[in-house]
């Protein structure tokens, strides 16, 4: 019996540590297309493009910005400060917890960061919505960070290009969420004013408040294969209506075929055309060969 205990309680804990190896968590991902697993670490490397099916997952403002700017180095623009819970807003938490909670997962103010720097040798300003903060929620921080943006591209005289990825408007702040939309408006109309170009790329997704205001503003329409872009939602619609919609409805490539969307770019590619554009655009001299 003590020879049992002795093989059950030591050897056999002995074997199996020696054949367990630790593994990774998110080691792969699951394409929420085609199924197939790919290796967590080619997709990083591919700017969060599944390899295979070209399916564009989310992109985080810092991994976006790097993309973006020469040899990954930008200027972040500091953003004003505002009242964190002007509502003392409570569902199921408390409003600053949510707050508090996101911070810490995204390691960002709130959902916008704001950037300064070159992109193929073309100064530009450039603003993200991270849908990780909150869903990319369009709140008074969120706002004021847009039209801080829009404010430094006509003080330095850029192009201010904006990746936008939103639910909408934020529900916390209740009407101060809503007034961002008009305030924002009339930032977009300053840099019209500056005859400087204002260019949005839409990712998925971006509905609401967002696509009601400033996402739908640019002189030039971009959009990520695949991205969600509408105001309600497609159940919604059809819960409203009664009616089934049609295939891929609110998809870019629908939108871009029914001129909603000037061009439908991969994400390998947007770096290139955003500074072609952009030279276009302000008649700058062509990249050399």
């Amino acid at each position: 019996m003590e020879t049992m205990n002795w093989i059950s309680n030591v050897v056999r804990p002995k074997i199996r540590s020696f054949l367990k190896r630790d593994t990774p968590q998110n080691l792969w991902i699951k394409c929420p297309e085609s199924g197939q697993l790919v290796f967590s670490k080619d997709v990083e490397a591919n700017l969060n493009v599944i390899p295979g099916s070209d399916y564009h997952m989310r992109l985080a403002a810092v991994p976006r910005l790097k993309s973006m700017f020469d040899d990954e180095a930008y200027e972040e623009i500091a953003l004003p400060e505002v009242p964190l819970d002007p509502l003392k807003f409570r569902d199921e938490k408390r409003y600053v917890d949510r707050l508090r909670d996101a911070k810490t997962k995204t390691q960002m103010i709130d959902a916008v960061k704001m950037a300064y720097g070159k992109v193929e040798g073309v100064p530009l300003t450039i603003g993200v919505q991270d849908f990780d903060f909150m869903g990319g929620s369009l709140g008074m921080a969120a706002g004021e960070a847009i039209i801080k943006g829009m404010e430094t591209a006509v003080v330095k005289r850029t192009p201010f290009v904006l990746f936008a990825s939103s639910g909408g408007a934020r529900m916390q702040e209740g009407m101060f969420s809503l007034m961002q939309m008009p305030r924002t408006t009339v930032a977009v109309r300053r840099l019209r004013d500056a005859k400087l170009p204002y260019i949005v790329v839409l990712t998925n997704p971006t509905m609401g408040g967002v696509t009601a205001s400033y996402a739908m503003l640019g002189d030039i329409q971009i959009a990520e294969p695949g991205a969600l872009i509408g105001f309600a939602g497609p159940r919604v619609i059809e819960q409203t209506i009664r009616e089934k919609l049609p295939e891929g409805f609110q998809r870019a490539e629908f939108l871009k075929d029914h001129g909603m969307v000037d061009m439908v770019v991969h994400r390998r590619e947007m770096k290139a055309t955003i500074a072609r554009l952009c030279r276009l655009l302000t008649n700058a001299p062509a990249k050399a060969a």
